[in-house]
């Protein structure tokens, strides 16, 4: 099953970084997130990627160059100030009619059971499946009795309500609710799913987080010290 990563944005709120090179080039410990991201997919077997580049492609084409590690890449320039909805159109040539593929950001991570996933979307029959994640809690959970603390977490995921976990199962047939280059994939395509009851939700429970800012590479960096690759299968 492909694999279509969108990776062209400016990354604006990762300044520290995204001036020189493109955010899915910022390392997490010695690789970039792209490359974690490409072998969380790998270590279920799916290894047919294309990246949909923009700002900087040139940087991630010559990181990637005669790669030993990712031999079935193809990276694509679908423009710089394309929006997401507008990348993922730009490879419709790419997509066989009727066939089924994995989208994500290249900017996240996370522990899903992407076997799953692909069952979840073709057992539904759906033209998407959205992976559906609890947001991490920026500040530590306490839990009181009166004035005993029972319990304390340090930033724990959210209990309650889900987010858009940016881990999608799609048909070709997404490509009829994107309108033109500056459509945004999260705004009228995923709208429209939802009216058209063409859209499910799979519901994640462990480990997700994106690498918006400085603090979040900080924080992924720790989690692959302390805990190493928990993401992959």
């Amino acid at each position: 099953m492909k694999i279509i990563i969108l990776a062209g944005g400016l990354g604006t709120r990762l300044a520290e970084y995204t001036d020189k090179i493109p955010k899915p080039m910022v390392n997490i410990g010695k690789k970039p997130i792209l490359t974690h991201i490409m072998n969380f997919y790998k270590s279920y077997g799916y290894d047919e990627f294309i990246i949909a580049a923009g700002y900087k492609k040139e940087i991630i084409s010559e990181h990637y160059k005669n790669s030993k590690e990712f031999k079935n890449l193809k990276i694509i320039d679908t423009g710089k100030d394309t929006m997401t909805g507008g990348r993922l159109l730009k490879l419709k040539s790419y997509i066989n009619e009727g066939e089924n593929f994995f989208m994500t950001y290249g900017d996240g991570l996370c522990s899903v059971n992407l076997d799953k996933l692909k069952k979840f979307h073709t057992d539904h029959k759906k033209i998407a499946t959205v992976t559906a994640v609890h947001p991490p809690v920026r500040f530590g959970e306490l839990e009181i009795e009166g004035d005993e603390v029972v319990k304390f977490e340090e930033k724990p995921q959210a209990k309650a309500g889900w987010i858009n976990g940016g881990f999608f199962t799609l048909n070709s047939k997404i490509f009829d609710y994107i309108e033109n280059d500056q459509t945004l994939f999260e705004k009228e395509p995923m709208t429209n799913l939802y009216k058209d009851k063409m859209l499910k939700a799979y519901k994640h429970e462990g480990f997700w987080m994106c690498m918006d800012t400085l603090r979040d590479k900080i924080d992924l960096e720790k989690i692959l010290i302390d805990k190493g690759e928990i993401w992959k299968n």
